[in-house]
């Protein structure tokens, strides 16, 4: 499978889908990643990787309405990246519902990794490949407070904003 990417603009700055052409996906391609300006660990693009602005038609028109406040969910076809850990994680910051927020300490619980799981579930949050098609903002602490975010913590409140889970 060949490597494509595109950088579409958002009220984030620029941002970087990186994925993999697939005859069985819609639209042709997975996206394995999608990065914030300046994330920690972001995706890097790679010798021999192509940008085909079409492959991400789908996914950008999606995040524009997302972006808009007219799409509260994503329906994106993605690679099956991550250890069973963090792919468990991962479904369990799916089903946060838009507009609403969660602890990691109940991720953990969801999850069945109460109590000294937490720091595990943090640790596979930060390495969601993801951003904000896989809602990773919407986990705070469990004192309310915005904690760690790959694209750092403005960008997780401007999220949570425009979602309507944090005052202005």
């Amino acid at each position: 499978m060949a490597t494509v990417y595109d950088i579409v603009d958002s009220p984030l700055g620029e941002l970087l889908l990186v994925g993999e052409e697939s005859p069985s996906a819609p639209g042709g391609t997975v996206l394995a990643s999608l990065s914030l300006p300046g994330q920690k660990g972001g995706a890097v693009v790679g010798e021999g990787a192509r940008r085909d602005p079409g492959a991400f038609r789908a996914i950008g028109e999606q995040l524009s309405a997302y972006f808009s406040g007219g799409l509260t969910r994503f329906s994106v076809a993605h690679t099956p990246a991550g250890t069973d850990f963090q792919r468990r994680v991962w479904q369990a910051l799916e089903e946060i519902p838009f507009g609403r927020t969660t602890s990691y300490g109940e991720i953990a619980a969801r999850v069945g990794t109460p109590g000294a799981g937490v720091r595990a579930v943090g640790t596979a949050i930060g390495r969601n490949p993801l951003l904000v098609v896989r809602p990773c903002h919407r986990v705070i602490g469990a004192d309310g407070a915005l904690r760690g975010y790959a694209g750092g913590l403005a960008a997780k409140a401007a999220l949570l904003r425009l979602e309507g889970a944090l005052a202005e």
